[in-house]
């Protein structure tokens, strides 16, 4: 695409007035998007019942995990549409489809009341917010992207970036507030009351949507007739741009996104499992970090009209390769220092035949699947997030949890004649095995509950701000980037197929994936293997192909 060292007119006051609306629109969007990530564990227990809770918590992050999947299909539905008949038609339709989708949530009967049916329409809601969203980020960046003068892309995009985040944070601190005023009942239906909130967000969010004015670039290019026909086959179909597409995604928006969801859902999933904070507190600090740290999205949206987006794009990739092992054990220590202690003093390991032991992080298996002694063995940690080491044992032998100094031996389940549920008498034995091990690692302060009197909240902060401050460098100068990659007339399409494929199955998977490796391994800290090969993977490759993209002229059309 063409350079321009020309400035167009400076921005008019109704053209800041509508980005601003647009902006405000997708904040809105990404609440009803972030209710359902912030209440997992809650629909878990709702829409999951019939399952084991480690099988039951997978399930509901891969009901969450639905929605990012089918993002990319979204780009490619509203970006096609957003490219042949206009920007602003094209995100009015998805905020209407993700509202409703994210209200009638609230409204849906659970698995107690009507069985499989209560899942299954849980996904497929889910389905259609992730297509809804699919389409709105794409429009949101380009609509503001192509009103911004050049030299400020970077600063007026940021205020886009800034909506996921304030999105994030609108959902928990309705969800807070509604957990104070419904007390225990939360669990039982208060948790619906943030959904139902969203038909006065979804009001509010169209009428703005239709105070909005088109696009300049795309109106200029509509006038003149020079509207891409076929923006799909233009976009993918031709090497010279499906390559960009291709890079983009791997050399810039896989790491992105594994940075973004590390830095603020795996963070709050961290510290409510692995840290045992109380969901208010990790909540509270977890919206503290966001609140402290956005800004920081307008800092490096600036800085990169000045010094070019990739190096920040990049440099925050690669200082989360290299810093999530350090920090994490570091948000352990800060949270919940009695467990570190007790985690050093009384070692846990795992003694069993490996050939008899399963995959723990499989997402589609069943309480009945593990009937090994090995099995039954790793379920229970899992379960209780208790940390462990495997040891091999001898074939055939039956699988011992060690805690310390105390052994206990696990055993080997039937099931009953219909084969749908353990014999009396295994049931009986594993629910006492059960017993046993979380008694034992109780009394040994492996199970012990974050501490508000030991734990160092300042420094809990200061290490979620420095997670927050990474997405920040990665999030804020994509917007720009990524419209400045491709032309006008197929950007929509273009820019929003990588972003979702980088956020959606990169990004939105790491909370499925991390937590499975966790399962499948002992090891709490092992899940961030994930994002840090990712993040480094994206920093080689954005380095040695990427090229720089801040003076590009967006209205040029070759």
């Amino acid at each position: 695409m063409a350079t321009s060292t020309v400035a167009p007119r400076p921005m008019s006051a109704e053209e800041k007035k509508v980005i601003f609306a647009s902006s405000l629109g997708t904040v809105f969007e990404w609440y009803d998007f972030y209710l359902y990530g912030s209440l997992a564990a809650v629909i878990a227990k709702q829409f999951f019942g019939g399952l084991d809770p480690t099988s039951a918590y997978i399930f509901a992050l891969l009901a969450f995990a639905a929605g990012f999947i089918v993002r990319p299909f979204g780009a490619l539905v509203f970006g096609r549409l957003g490219d042949m008949i206009g920007r602003k038609y094209t995100f009015l339709v998805t905020i209407v489809i993700m509202g409703s989708a994210t209200f009638i949530v609230g409204l849906l009967p659970n698995y107690a009341t009507i069985g499989i049916a209560a899942p299954i329409i849980l996904v497929a809601l889910r389905m259609l917010q992730g297509l809804a969203l699919g389409g709105e980020y794409g429009g949101a960046a380009t609509y503001v992207a192509e009103h911004s003068p050049m030299g400020k892309r970077g600063a007026y995009t940021a205020w886009i970036q800034t909506t996921a985040t304030l999105g994030l944070f609108l959902s928990l601190i309705v969800i807070l507030v509604t957990r104070e005023l419904t007390g225990p009942a939360f669990e039982v239906w208060g948790w619906r009351v943030p959904f139902l909130l969203s038909i006065l967000l979804l009001a509010v969010s169209v009428y703005i949507r239709l105070s909005m004015n088109e696009s300049p670039a795309f109106a200029k290019m509509k006038a003149e007739g020079k509207t891409s026909k076929a923006p799909l086959s233009e976009s993918f179909g031709q090497w010279k741009n499906l390559k960009i597409v291709i890079l983009a995604l791997i050399g810039l928006t896989a790491g992105q996104a594994v940075v973004w969801y590390t830095g603020q859902f795996y963070a709050l999933f961290f510290l409510q499992s692995i840290a045992k904070v109380d969901p208010k507190t990790a909540n509270l600090l977890i919206a503290a970090s966001l609140v402290i740290g956005t800004p920081f999205f307008i800092f490096f949206g600036s800085l990169s009209d000045k010094i070019g987006r990739k190096p920040i794009i990049l440099g925050g990739c690669l200082i989360a390769a290299l810093t999530y092992f350090t920090v994490f054990p570091m948000l352990l220590n800060y949270a919940n220092p009695a467990l570190v202690a007790a985690q050093k003093a009384v070692p846990v390991t795992v003694t069993a035949d490996q050939a008899t032991c399963s995959f723990q992080g499989s997402p589609i298996a069943r309480p009945i699947d593990f009937t090994s002694s090995c099995d039954i063995a790793k379920r229970t940690l899992t379960e209780n997030y208790i940390p462990y080491k495997n040891v091999t044992g001898a074939a055939g032998s039956i699988a011992v949890i060690k805690l310390g100094d105390k052994e206990i031996p696990s055993l080997n389940a039937t099931l009953n004649d219909k084969r749908d549920a353990f014999s009396p008498d295994s049931g009986k034995a594993i629910a006492d095995f059960k017993k046993a091990v979380v008694e034992t690692a109780k009394t040994a302060g492996l199970t012990a509950k974050a501490d508000d009197k030991t734990m160092n909240k300042g420094m809990v902060l200061a290490v979620l701000v420095f997670l927050v401050i990474l997405v920040t460098m990665v999030y804020g100068p994509i917007a720009a980037m990524l419209v400045e990659m491709f032309p006008t007339r197929i950007r929509y399409t273009s820019m929003s197929l990588p972003y979702h494929i980088g956020n959606g199955w990169f990004g939105g998977l790491l909370p499925t994936t991390a937590f499975a490796m966790v399962a499948a391994t002992g090891d709490i800290f092992y899940g961030l293997w994930y994002p840090v090969i990712v993040a480094a993977a994206t920093f080689v490759i954005g380095m040695l192909l990427i090229k720089e993209t801040k003076d590009v002229d967006i209205f040029a059309n070759d």
